[in-house]
């Protein structure tokens, strides 16, 4: 198979594409310049690599890349902007606000932020008893506290703003000190045409969710055509030799690692010789680096751009635990570690270097579940149903942790410092 190579300036185009799906001309002009030149190239690599469509919206200004997955990752998604750190993932009542904000501004693209509450908190009332919206009320009367009237109003707050930080909404004041104050004025504008372009899937109503149970809405909305959304139209796409090769490519591409037996088949698509050899491929044209092993494949951006996640770098004592964590699991001997396996570990470290993670010297359970979910947002451990258990994947081999410090240490295998320096082992 020939090699497909990306320009250097468009390959960093599509990695930005990848982690933020949208390139605005109004807040990154280069890299929407150099998408206008290749536009061909890039749409073309998207559509037959990866079967995701990107549109180029001239009037607008915007380059969205519409990604479809069938299993859509739990850890991705909207964060919630705050003053300091990446933020939570915003909760499903403020992704469900968030489109019926957009349904709003469809209507009326100038709206202010009172007749938008009153809008929304309308829609919910109807359908709230059903359960198809969240209970959505604004103002604190009987039944209702003052509490629960602004944690409301933060929500809808929050849905405004990833709908700011996408580009699609302009806001004329400060949304934050809407919030507290009920009397604020707050206008809305927005784009019919940049809102049409914000959703890849078809219509909701179309598609009749509310018929279909809650674990086929995914695989419904990634449908391309009606027929395509019916359940045994889904199960035959999926289980197709394309299906199989989106699926696969897709996760080398979107995720910090790959499972080759993560197949329904008895031979995975990224096991066979040409699986293994497009994806490096579509990796090599991207820029990305993957370290392979027959039963795994760890994938990584040395640039940076195709993913918010910054493991392992970083000197907080989280960050530390988690790389003690992971020099300790290529001899652990067993499929799962748990959290007093991590504990007592981590107690052994302390006995060593009693200064380190002396802020938790009373929490060191604590301590064991937060390094143990960085390691999990690594991909190098999987949560299991018990919230104290986790199972070990083979990318732990992939990694060796060494750590340096000013005075010498004492021999051993648990230790860990500020600087800890991952290596590669050769797959």
């Amino acid at each position: 198979m020939t090699q497909r190579l990306l320009d250097p300036d468009l390959a960093d185009a599509a990695r930005h594409l990848i982690l933020a799906c949208r390139i605005s001309s109004a807040d990154d002009p280069v890299r929407y310049r150099v998408v206008l030149r290749g536009r061909r190239e890039l749409t073309d690599f998207f559509r037959t690599e990866l079967g995701w469509t990107l549109h180029i919206h001239d009037v607008g200004g915007m380059v969205r890349l519409h990604k479809r997955r069938d299993d859509v990752p739990g850890d991705r998604g909207p964060r919630l902007q705050r003053r300091s750190g990446r933020g939570e993932l915003a909760p499903a009542e403020v992704l469900v606000l968030a489109a019926l904000v957009c349904e709003q501004l469809w209507r009326r693209p100038r709206i202010s932020l009172r007749e938008l509450l009153q809008s929304v908190a309308q829609v919910c009332a109807a359908e709230a008893t059903t359960g198809r919206l969240p209970a959505f009320r604004i103002v604190a009367t009987d039944g209702v506290s003052k509490r629960e009237a602004q944690a409301a109003r933060a929500n809808i707050v929050d849905a405004i703003k990833l709908l700011q930080v996408d580009g699609e909404i302009g806001v004329d004041a400060d949304l934050d000190r809407a919030v507290t104050d009920e009397n604020a004025e707050v206008f809305i504008t927005a784009d019919r045409d940049s809102l049409a372009n914000k959703f890849a899937s078809l219509s909701p109503t179309l598609l009749s969710l509310s018929a279909r149970a809650p674990d086929q809405h995914v695989a419904t909305l990634t449908a391309i055509s009606l027929p395509d959304a019916e359940p045994d139209a889904v199960a035959q796409r999926q289980a197709s030799v394309e299906g199989r090769r989106l699926t696969a490519l897709r996760r080398v591409v979107d995720d910090p690692v790959a499972d080759p037996d993560n197949d329904p088949n008895p031979v995975g698509y990224l096991a066979t010789s040409t699986g293994r050899e497009r994806a490096l491929n579509i990796a090599a044209a991207l820029g990305l680096v993957a370290s392979v092993r027959r039963d795994w494949w760890e994938i990584t951006d040395p640039t940076g751009t195709a993913s918010d996640f910054d493991f392992p770098q970083g000197r907080k004592t989280e960050r530390q635990g988690a790389l003690a964590l992971l020099s300790h699991l290529p001899h652990h001997g067993a499929s799962e570690v748990t959290a007093g396996e991590i504990t007592t570990m981590f107690e052994e470290i302390r006995r060593d270097m009693p200064r380190w993670a002396a802020g938790y010297a009373e929490r060191l359970p604590v301590l064991a579940r937060a390094a143990a979910g960085e390691l999990v947002t690594a991909g190098l451990l999987r949560v299991t149903g018990d919230e104290d258990r986790w199972q070990v994947t083979p990318g732990v081999h992939l990694w060796r942790v060494r750590a340096r410090h000013g005075q010498p240490a004492r021999p051993g295998r648990h230790r860990t410092e500020a600087d800890s320096d991952p290596r590669e082992e050769p797959a």
